[in-house]
């Protein structure tokens, strides 16, 4: 008998390097989406007249934004770096999109934030008449632009040669959305009256629910990177995103509408679930490259696939 083939790499080198990235990358995939699902609940917030949950919502989105911003420019090295990134537009890269739809988030959050803390005694003069001016509508742009916030990093993540994100690339994005919407209206389940996080709880509720069965679909159509996403501390980052969530979830429909403290359990979990999420997609690509038969045994495949 033949024994079965190791899939040894070249002199016992990688066949990919594993990604340079340090944990600010999964700490910015967690923030980012945040910022983006906080600005959408707190723009229907303003759309329904909730002072409450809008306010906490800017507040939130922008804190996100900010960390957001300081993860990336942190794994970067050097802040100019971002800077570097504005001066081209190639629509064919995932990286160049997603700095420019970051940028054109940014400053709609950033007005609609501020304006939520301007002093009342201020609120007459001519600075602060005109950002309250403009602060709506440059915020509901915002929130009009939050998915592609919520959805770039998946695309960029998914169109590297890492067989744990390029693999799921048509699920991720649906995955990470999900996600975003569930740590958005479980942010202003946390901070916002009970009376008023109406709009918070429904967006809470589809986002986790989306989030929990595009894992599972995506989980379903994967091949033999699936080892990686069941095994050892990503497989616990897994079990913690998925029980998070479902108890968030449960406790979204069941508790949020009624008790304070019911609200603020359903919202914590809900966030801790989407943190997990990211944690667990970022460390099984990692994961994948360390081990060149995630790379050869699915390349073999696709070569006999179209050759027979």
């Amino acid at each position: 008998m033949v024994p079965d083939a190791e899939f040894r790499s070249y002199y016992g080198r990688p066949v990919l390097k594993p990604p340079v990235w340090k944990h600010e990358i999964p700490a910015y995939l967690f923030t980012g989406g945040l910022a983006a699902g906080t600005a959408v609940v707190a723009a229907g917030a303003d759309l329904t007249g909730r002072p409450a949950l809008r306010r906490v919502s800017w507040l939130g989105s922008f804190a996100g934004l900010l960390a957001s911003l300081w993860f990336l420019v942190s794994d970067l090295g050097r802040p100019e770096r971002f800077h570097h990134m504005l001066r081209v537009v190639k629509p064919t890269s995932p990286m160049s999109v997603g700095t420019w739809v970051l940028t054109a988030f940014g400053p709609g959050v950033g007005a609609a934030a501020v304006n939520e803390l301007v002093p009342r005694r201020w609120r007459n003069t001519w600075p602060a008449r005109l950002l309250n001016r403009l602060a709506r509508p440059l915020g509901l742009s915002a929130a009009a632009i939050a998915p592609g916030v919520a959805s770039y990093t998946a695309v960029l993540l998914s169109h590297t040669a890492v067989p744990g994100w390029n693999e799921v690339r048509d699920e991720l994005p649906f995955v990470f959305t999900g996600s975003a919407a569930a740590s958005g209206g479980g942010f202003g389940m946390v901070f916002a009256p009970v009376e008023e996080n109406g709009p918070a709880r429904a967006f809470a509720a589809v986002g986790a629910a989306q989030e929990l069965v595009a894992s599972r679909v995506m989980e379903h159509k994967m091949g033999l990177i699936r080892e990686a996403y069941e095994h050892g501390h990503v497989a616990r980052f897994g079990r913690g995103a998925e029980w998070l969530t479902i108890a968030g979830l449960a406790g979204t429909v069941l508790l949020a509408g009624r008790s304070r403290a019911g609200a603020a359990a359903s919202g914590l979990a809900l966030l801790a679930g989407s943190a997990c999420q990211r944690f667990r997609v970022y460390e099984a690509g990692v994961e994948t490259t360390k081990d060149p038969k995630y790379v050869v045994v699915p390349q073999r495949e696709r070569l006999n696939a179209r050759t027979s």
